[in-house]
Parts: structure tokens; C-alpha cells; sequence
């Protein structure tokens, strides 16, 4: 297999369609493949869209599966990175955003969903958001889709940012408590302290700072009181 990467790389156009019209039939079963895979990878990136429109093709109605699965993942985001077609791209997204909730808390899933965040349409990533409004603050506390709240938090646009960070610090001061010392939430606080607008950021400093003793007590507390310090130049 590490042969037929290099031949992809390196022969003409025309070998390298027809060394790729070879795994007609066999996309999916390459794509699960520990070596098949990384052919496929090189397939997406070193073809012409337009000559590898089976191999897109074969991947209708398995993509929130291929994103599950720890090959597939990396498959799907170099098509988001490769594919110049349109319409496939679209049909491949729209899968994505179908089970984007589902997807961000999976172990390979979040990350199809974060490089939607990241490298998507601004569409996409809206849709990404409002699939994931009303569960934030359980997702923030979640090993995997914590990381998909911080990209939303990241790449969403004001009025989006505003809305997650209302939907956090909104609720209740107990929530803010168990947010911080959270080993993954507390990350997902840190962002929020980041991006936010100077009212924002001001509430929770406040909250931080009715904590502060709490927080030193716990690990990842820690990781916001040295945020806290930073930000409101209040040392220890």
C-alpha cells in the first residue's frame, strides 16, 4: 500500500485514474483498512475531483459512520479539504450536520465536526450551533464534544458567541462552580474568558473571584484562577 501512495504521488494523470478506477467496488472496505485508507487519502488529495467521483459516490449515507470510525474520520476531512465539486461537498456536509450532536461527542466524530467549524461554510457552522444550543453545558462537561463547544465558541459568529456564552453563564452561579472545576468544562471557560465582550468577561471575573478559594483547592480550578489572575491582574 505504501507503494501505491508513492505511485500516486509521483506517475502521470492518466496512470493514476486508472490506478484508481482499480479500487472501483472496493472504496469502503479500503477506507476501514488500517493500510487501505491512507490510499484513499492519497487518492482525494492527488486526483482531479472529477475522476474520483465513485469513490465520493460510495460514501452516500455512511458518513456520520465513516466519521465514527477511526480511518473514516481522517477519509472524510480530506474530502472536505480536497473535493472541488460543489454539490458532493454539500451532500457530504449535510450528512455531517444530520447527526452533528451525535458526532460531537464521539471519539472520532468531533473531529469531522470541529474541522465543519473551522474550515466550513458560515451555514454549516450556524447549523452545527443550533444543533448544539440548549446542551452546552452538559457538552461542555463532555470529554469529546467539550472541544467541539470551544471551536463553536472560536468560529461562531458575535451574536452566535453571545448566545453560547449567555446559554453558560446564564445559568445558575452553582453551574459556573461546577463548570470551573470541571476537567473538561473548565477549558470550555477559559475560552469564554478569551473571546468574550468586556460585560461578558466582567460577570464571570465576578463569579471567579466568589470562588476563588474553592477553586485553588481543585486541579483543573487551578487552571482558572491562573486565568483569573491573569486577566484582572489580582495575584494571589
Amino acid at each position: 500500500m505504501a507503494l501505491t501512495d508513492l505511485a500516486l504521488e509521483v506517475i502521470e494523470l492518466d496512470q493514476k485514474i486508472r490506478l484508481v478506477h482499480e479500487l472501483d467496488e472496493h472504496v469502503l472496505k479500503c477506507v476501514r483498512d488500517q493500510n487501505g485508507n491512507h490510499v484513499i487519502e492519497k487518492c482525494i488529495e492527488c486526483v482531479p475531483t472529477e475522476k474520483i467521483g465513485f469513490i465520493i459516490s460510495a460514501f452516500k449515507g455512511q458518513v456520520t459512520t465513516l466519521s465514527s470510525h477511526p480511518y473514516g474520520c481522517r477519509v472524510i476531512q480530506r474530502v472536505l479539504e480536497h473535493c472541488s465539486d460543489e454539490l458532493q461537498i454539500q451532500s457530504i456536509v449535510d450528512e455531517i450536520l444530520e447527526s452533528a450532536s451525535v458526532l460531537a461527542q464521539d471519539q472520532y466524530g468531533n473531529y469531522v465536526t470541529r474541522h465543519v467549524l473551522e474550515m466550513g461554510k458560515p451555514h454549516a457552522r450556524s447549523q452545527i450551533i443550533k444543533k448544539l444550543r440548549g446542551k452546552i453545558v452538559q457538552m461542555s462537561q463532555h470529554k469529546y464534544a467539550s472541544n467541539v463547544v470551544e471551536k463553536c465558541l472560536e468560529y461562531g459568529d458575535p451574536t452566535e458567541q453571545e448566545l453560547l456564552i449567555e446559554e453558560i453563564i446564564g445559568q445558575s452561579e452553582e453551574n459556573d462552580n461546577l463548570l470551573m472545576k470541571d476537567q473538561f468544562a473548565n477549558y470550555v471557560v477559559q475560552k469564554i474568558l478569551e473571546i468574550s465582550n468586556d460585560k461578558q468577561r466582567e460577570i464571570l471575573l465576578n463569579r471567579v473571584r466568589v470562588n476563588l478559594i474553592a477553586l485553588k483547592k481543585y486541579t483543573y480550578g487551578k487552571h482558572i484562577v491562573s486565568r483569573f489572575e491573569l486577566l484582572s491582574g489580582e495575584g494571589a
